[in-house]
């Protein structure tokens, strides 16, 4: 159930997520693929680059698989609030690095747990349909050897850090950026209009010309 400023996303909506998702691989519908990593990088740029940054310490593998599951996450919210989803900024990402790392911190005996059990129930009960979903995930990616246990342990943390992220944004804990539509500081320039440089000339004999 939903409070005033909590929103969990719903077991449908992760569903037909993964749904999406596992028609798109099926298919090998590139095009597609392509169309969401573009979405991705240009709504979601801290994001990606949180994910990506495994890369560099830990090879490409598991800088594949965080990117992977930060997209699955991020598209789990798209669907849920579509364009009224925050932008995400780096204090986002940052200021939910320090909680998920307190509250992993917290749990006794975390190294000892299966990889897909090493979370923070706090954490867990801001949306359970989403962690439900998640170590399903992991422990079939494990067990069917998609993923080695290491490459899972090392990508659930920064996982578990977008959603808390994504979390706090949505719910008002720790806003992010509000997207809308690009505000002109100038109005546009007609085309057969004088070109505002002052040159005399239409602007699409001038600085239109360009363009």
């Amino acid at each position: 159930m939903e409070t005033d400023d909590t929103v969990v996303i719903s077991d449908e909506v992760v569903e037909a997520t993964i749904d999406s998702f596992t028609k798109i691989d099926d298919t090998g519908d590139k095009r597609t693929m392509n169309k969401m990593a573009r979405r991705l990088g240009k709504e979601q740029p801290a994001l990606l680059r949180h994910a990506a940054s495994l890369q560099a310490e830990h090879g490409e593998t598991v800088g594949e698989a965080a990117v992977f599951y930060a997209t699955l996450v991020w598209a789990m919210f798209d669907r849920r609030f579509g364009k009224g989803l925050p932008t995400l900024t780096q204090e986002n990402l940052d200021a939910a690095e320090e909680a998920v790392s307190a509250a992993l911190d917290a749990v006794e005996g975390l190294d000892d747990k299966p990889v897909p059990e090493r979370y923070a129930e706090e954490l867990a009960a801001r949306q359970p349909p989403l962690y439900a979903k998640l170590r399903e995930l992991l422990d079939e990616d494990i067990r069917e050897e998609a993923m080695t246990a290491e490459t899972g342990a090392i990508i659930l943390r920064p996982t578990q850090i977008v959603i808390e992220a994504f979390d706090a944004a949505v719910s008002g804990r720790r806003p992010g950026e509000r997207r809308g539509p690009i505000v002109r500081e100038t109005p546009k320039v007609g085309r057969n209009e004088p070109c505002p440089c002052g040159s005399g000339k239409k602007y699409k004999k001038c600085h239109g010309a360009a363009g």
